[in-house]
């Protein structure tokens, strides 16, 4: 059980990450769809960053980093010229595998797998105090640093959401811009922080994805970012939902990947099972929301 909970949280870990992100984003009015490319650039250019230095952590930073930058100056574009969030959103995850794919010829030659032996990534992390706590102590500890630090983002957005000015203010921008001006919050400025802070997150998951198979495999990111994205809503709109979501999620991952050893199961089927379980839970999710405000 131990090993299972430890393997789930793992696979959960990026999707925990780029679902805070996109649930930031919705909650200041205007949902990121591009989180699908921000994983993928922030994977590419993690494991790149990560070759010159040899330290994973370095590599995974700085790139997440210049995707924040990059998250924020696609927010204030879009503002200051009323392009459309949507399509811009679209825009950069279309464009994102053309950007990795042409650096990667450029670079290395190849447009598939890259590996790099010398890359130091962090492995297990031991807590001795949570350690030896009776029953949960083996469940809480000796998990990889993906998983600790997707933890750590977790509470760091219950705090931020509910106990800060700034979390309350982003929430009233989103709400009703109109009145959150009438009281001084400017929505625009939330606007483009929640875009640079779900572009950050989102290469920090790419980058997750990518250190985790020990390799950068283009196409790794898989439909990872649209299912974060669909984590927002299952959850609705809340950080423990989107924990739960996300975990659901890892959870069908963990089954699809456990059926590809049986015979006559279709890859296809396997490989879409993640997708259908997001279709499938989605439609529920909004069919629980309808009922919740048609009843009196």
């Amino acid at each position: 059980m131990t090993d299972f909970l430890d393997r789930l949280f793992t696979s959960a870990a990026p999707l925990i990450l780029a679902s805070i992100g996109a649930l930031y984003t919705e909650l200041a009015g205007t949902l990121g769809i591009f989180v699908e490319g921000f994983m993928n650039t922030g994977a590419f250019f993690a494991w790149i960053l990560a070759g010159w230095t040899g330290s994973a952590l370095y590599g995974t930073f700085v790139s997440a980093c210049a995707a924040g930058l990059g998250g924020w100056g696609l927010a204030r574009l879009v503002r200051k010229t009323h392009a459309n969030p949507f399509i811009a959103g679209l825009a950069v995850n279309v464009a994102a595998g053309g950007i990795t794919s042409t650096l990667s010829v450029l670079l290395f030659g190849t447009k598939g797998v890259l590996r790099d032996p010398h890359i130091a990534i962090p492995g297990r992390i031991t807590i001795p105090v949570i350690q030896d706590i009776p029953g949960l102590g083996p469940v809480l500890s000796g998990h990889s640093f993906s998983v600790y630090l997707s933890w750590g983002v977790l509470m760091g957005a219950v705090f931020f959401l509910e106990k800060t000015s700034w979390g309350m203010r982003l929430k009233a921008s989103g709400l009703s811009p109109e009145a959150a001006k009438e009281r001084g919050i400017r929505p625009g400025l939330y606007w483009e922080g929640a875009w640079g802070a779900a572009a950050f997150l989102a290469a920090t998951a790419g980058a997750l994805l990518c250190f985790r198979v020990g390799a950068y495999t283009p196409g790794a990111v898989a439909g990872r970012g649209w299912i974060s994205i669909a984590a927002v809503y299952l959850g609705f709109r809340t950080v423990g939902g989107v924990f739960a979501a996300s975990l659901g999620f890892a959870l069908a991952d963990r089954l699809s990947q456990s059926l590809q050893g049986f015979g006559g199961v279709s890859s296809t089927a396997i490989l879409g099972l993640p997708h259908a379980l997001a279709l499938i839970l989605y439609t529920l999710s909004q069919w629980i929301r309808n009922r919740r405000i048609r009843r009196p």
